[in-house]
C-alpha cells in the first residue's frame, strides 16, 4: 500500500499527536497543525522526513488556506484530512453565555469547516481522499452539563453526514469518529468551564462536570489503541460513516439509539395522523 499523506490539526497533544505518530511510524507523510512555534520542532522530530509541522490556527480562514497550499505544495497531495482540533466546555446551557458559544463553534464547528472547504479541492483533482472528522460520543448523544459542546459536535456531524453523500462519487470518503473517554488531556488543559454557575444545577449540570473534571488521567480509553484503529479506518475500501470508539461510546450510542426507537413508537399514531384528509 503506497505511503500516504495527512494533514491533521492539533497535533500538540492528545488524539492528534497520538494518530501522527503512529502514521508517521508506520512511514507515511504527516503534516500537523500546531499553535506555538516551540512546538514546531518537536513535533518534526517525531519522525525526521515523515513529520512536518507548521503553525495554524483553524479559526483563521487566511491562515488555513495558506497553510494547506504550502502543504500540497510541499508534499504534492494530502489523502487523508483528520480534524482533531477542538476543546471541550463544561457547563449548563444556561450558564453559558452566547459568547462562550460561540467561541465553541468557531473553533469545533467552523474550524473544521474552513480546513474541510480548503483541502477538498485538492482531494476532488486528485479524485481521492479519506475525511476523518473527530466529533465524540456527545456528538450523538447529549449530556446535562455538556450542552455547549454537544451543539458544536452536532454540528459537524450534520454537517459531515451530507458532506459525505456530496462526495461519495468524486473518490473522497467521510468518516466521523465518535471516542468516549480515552487517556488524554481533554479532561485536563483542553477542556474550559462557563464562569458562570448557578445553585439550579448543583445536582444535574455540575454533577457531570465534577466527574469530567475528576477522571482527568483516569479514562478508560489508549489513545494508541483508538489511532491503531484509525489508521484501519483510512485503509478500509468501506470506511464507516460514524464510528463510536470505545465501548463506553458504543454503550452511549445504543442508548441514545433505544430513547429515539421508543419515543417514535409512543407517538407515532398521534404524530404521523397530519396529513390532508383528501
Amino acid at each position: 500500500m503506497a505511503d500516504k499523506v495527512w494533514f491533521i490539526t492539533g497535533v500538540s497533544s492528545g488524539f492528534g499527536r497520538v494518530l501522527a505518530e503512529e502514521a508517521a511510524r508506520r512511514g507515511d507523510k504527516v503534516i500537523g497543525t500546531v499553535r506555538q512555534h516551540r512546538q514546531l520542532e518537536e513535533f518534526n522530530a517525531i519522525s525526521p522526513g515523515n513529520s512536518f509541522a507548521y503553525i495554524m490556527d483553524v479559526t483563521n480562514p487566511d491562515g488555513v488556506k495558506a497553510t494547506v497550499d504550502a502543504a500540497v505544495k510541499h508534499l504534492g497531495q494530502i489523502d487523508v484530512l483528520v480534524n482533531n482540533a477542538g476543546f471541550g466546555f463544561l457547563g449548563a446551557v444556561e450558564e453559558a453565555t452566547v459568547q462562550e458559544f460561540r467561541e465553541v463553534m468557531e473553533t469545533n464547528f467552523f474550524g473544521a469547516v474552513q480546513v474541510t472547504q480548503a483541502v477538498l479541492p485538492y482531494m476532488r483533482e486528485q479524485g481521492s481522499g479519506n475525511i476523518l472528522q473527530m466529533s465524540s460520543a456527545a456528538g450523538f448523544r447529549s449530556t446535562q452539563g455538556f450542552g455547549v459542546y454537544n451543539a458544536s459536535k452536532f454540528a459537524l456531524e450534520g454537517m459531515s453526514e451530507a458532506l459525505a453523500q456530496e462526495v461519495a462519487p468524486l473518490g473522497i470518503k467521510v468518516s466521523i469518529i465518535e471516542p468516549g473517554p480515552f487517556r488524554t488531556n481533554f479532561a485536563g488543559s483542553s477542556i474550559k468551564c462557563a464562569k458562570k454557575e448557578l445553585p439550579a444545577y448543583e445536582k444535574t449540570a455540575h454533577v457531570f462536570k465534577n466527574t469530567i473534571l475528576g477522571y482527568s488521567g483516569e479514562q478508560d480509553g489508549d489513545p494508541v489503541k483508538a489511532a491503531q484503529v484509525l489508521l484501519q479506518v483510512v485503509d478500509s475500501d468501506n470506511p464507516p460513516l460514524r464510528l463510536p470508539l470505545g465501548s463506553i461510546a458504543y454503550e452511549a450510542v445504543r442508548k441514545k439509539l433505544a430513547q429515539v426507537e421508543q419515543n417514535l413508537s409512543d407517538w407515532e399514531n398521534i404524530a404521523t395522523k397530519t396529513s390532508f384528509n383528501d
